[in-house]
């Protein structure tokens, strides 16, 4: 399914969609064996499960969309009975129950009202948010594939000629322009269901690159690409999630903005959103400028801020003293000193894996510019005629460019010599690289002006920005922001923010399984459950009638499992749309 969806490039995107394809694999097995050692529900986890259900969702079934029991008899004529109309319903349909769960219908109902159009705009929005949950995809897929192979019509009483492009790029500006109320409605609504804390909130940014010129997006820049498509022009998307990846809030830069001045604008726009509440802010070293620090205490924040690693030199006897080292974590030690100009609490870390991982990086870029330095030494060697010296020092300056991480290492000279060259190429190595290596390795820096926390909650808090960069991995790879195919800003906005929904509805997919024992794979269970379809069952009468019937297909035991753990109790048929006539119906 993705592979469709997926280009095609020599930057290696193909690999990424094998690894997500044998991902998805696994993560079905683990559902199994989760669900398998689990074993059946009791009546009061059944109970517990429905309540939960509830709580999170709400009651998606509504009573008009469902056929109720009509006990009708009719002769039917066996060998023209037949299946027609088959959609996928299991995904969309759990999809649409977290969409209205989150309260994002009925936002969008009171954000976006019925006007002249004939369809409601908060339907649409359904529909972009729903599509990119289940299905990454362009808007244009949405409307010509992707719509008219699920139950969304059903589901939404939206007909398939209803979407098409136009309305759902219209869709997109209407959202837009409610971006703030969203996050807000999201923020509110999700702390409620989950209990989610906004006190500690994780900040990182991120780059994702168009295709196309963008030449009407002003937005659109070269700059660092975390993407390593530095031939295409991109955005930065800053994000904010809580202490437990959830998202709270997000802002886009034009693509050459450097992070460190996103770092300003991020508290001041979260905190008119929401408060201020005493919250503690937690990034990487991207953003410790001194201006950021100092800003930072002067407007009275809290923050736990990585340090560029070139600060440890500041604080090289408290590396190299022995005491006052504390285990935080296995293979990880603390030390608390305090910083000479600020008084800011310093966090000195010491990995072991680090350590290791660095090492072998050192050893390696060594290697490299010791094999191409000798090479070098050797064809000056080897010359029969002078060479000039300005071509060799710029090749000496590429070799050690290439090879960045160990280049400190080496003091290469061009000594004048007798030989047909004119000169040698002595090379040394400097010990202080090697003693300050030793010392370094594996070692980082955290500064905070936070006094009441010890040194294992510092450190603790400062390592869960791994869930920011989950969000934006998933953001990435699961909902595919990028590349980006719009070209005017609005639209580009407007796209980022509908994946910003589908992460929020990813996220609580997420946390509902944890809460039902089911792992932390949304993907999985969203594939496990698009194998669910709704089907037209023709059942021909006598003489010349028929009688259609939407039909559920039935969980098989694996889905059933999955469905009772999440509490959801599907419908078994839907009613049909007055278009399509009544179920029993006669032919001219």
């Amino acid at each position: 399914m993705y592979l469709r969806h997926t280009t095609i490039r020599k930057d290696g995107k193909v690999h990424r969609y094998w690894r997500l394809v044998r991902s998805v694999r696994v993560g079905r097995r683990v559902i199994q064996q989760t669900i398998a050692q689990l074993g059946e529900l009791d009546e009061h986890g059944r109970v517990e499960a429905r309540a939960l259900a509830r709580r999170l969702i709400g009651t998606p079934e509504q009573p008009a969309l469902f056929d109720g029991s009509e006990h009708v008899t009719v002769p039917v004529r066996l060998k023209g009975v037949r299946i027609e109309r088959s959609r996928r319903f299991g995904d969309v349909y759990l999809a649409l129950a977290l969409w209205r769960g989150v309260g994002l219908e009925e936002l969008c109902e009171r954000l976006l009202p019925l006007g002249k159009e004939r369809i409601a705009w908060a339907k649409m929005a359904a529909v972009l948010v729903v599509a990119r949950l289940c299905e990454p995809s362009s808007e244009l897929h949405i409307a010509e594939d992707w719509y008219r192979r699920t139950a969304l019509c059903d589901l939404l009483q939206l007909g398939d000629e209803e979407v098409n492009k136009d309305r759902l790029y219209r869709a997109l500006d209407h959202l837009l322009a409610h971006k703030a109320a969203l996050e807000v409605h999201l923020s509110q609504r999700c702390g409620e269901l989950f209990a989610v804390q906004n006190e500690v909130l994780l900040y990182d940014i991120t780059s994702s690159y168009f295709e196309g010129q963008a030449e009407a997006n002003p937005l659109a820049q070269r700059g660092y690409s975390r993407d390593h498509r530095p031939d295409c022009k991109q955005v930065c998307i800053a994000l904010v999630v809580t202490f437990d990846g959830f998202p709270l809030g997000y802002e886009v830069f034009a693509g050459n903005t450097h992070d460190s001045r996103t770092l300003q604008t991020i508290v001041s726009t979260m905190e008119a959103r929401h408060g201020m509440l005493g919250r503690v802010w937690i990034a990487d070293r991207g953003m410790a400028s001194a201006e950021n620090l100092a800003w930072l205490r002067q407007t009275g924040q809290r923050y736990i801020i990585g340090a560029p690693k070139s600060e440890l030199k500041k604080f090289a006897t408290e590396l190299a003293a022995a005491g006052g080292w504390r285990t935080v974590h296995e293979g990880v030690e603390v030390k608390l000193a305090r910083h000479p100009e600020t008084a800011e609490t310093v966090i000195l870390c010491r990995s072991a894996d680090r350590r290791s991982k660095e090492q072998a990086m050192h050893d390696k870029f060594s290697r490299r510019i010791e094999t191409a330095l000798e090479r070098l030494a050797a064809r000056i060697a080897r010359s029969k005629r002078r060479v000039d010296p300005a071509v060799v020092n710029r090749q000496i300056g590429r070799i050690l460019q290439q090879n960045q991480r160990a280049a400190a290492r080496f003091t290469v000279e061009l000594a004048s010599d007798r030989c047909p060259a004119g000169f040698r190429l002595d090379v040394t190595c400097n010990a202080s690289f090697d003693d300050w290596a030793a010392l370094s390795e594996g070692a980082y820096l955290l500064r905070s002006n936070i006094a009441d926390w010890s040194d294992q909650q510092l450190w603790k808090a400062y390592i869960q920005l791994t869930q920011a960069e989950a969000a934006f991995r998933i953001q990435k790879d699961q909902l595919n922001v990028r590349p980006i195919w719009h070209q005017r800003s609005e639209r580009v906005q407007a796209h980022i923010l509908v994946c910003f929904l589908a992460f929020v509805l990813w996220k609580s997919l997420e946390m509902w399984q944890q809460r039902a024992g089911l792992g932390n794979s949304p993907r999985t269970v969203l594939e496990e459950l698009a194998r669910i379809q709704s089907h037209d069952v023709v059942l021909p009468t006598a003489p010349h009638g028929q009688i259609r019937l939407r039909c559920v297909t039935q969980p098989d035991p694996a889905q059933a499992a999955l469905l009772d753990r999440l509490g959801i109790v599907l419908p078994k048929r839907m009613r049909l749309a007055e278009r399509e006539g009544p179920p029993l119906a006669r032919s001219a």
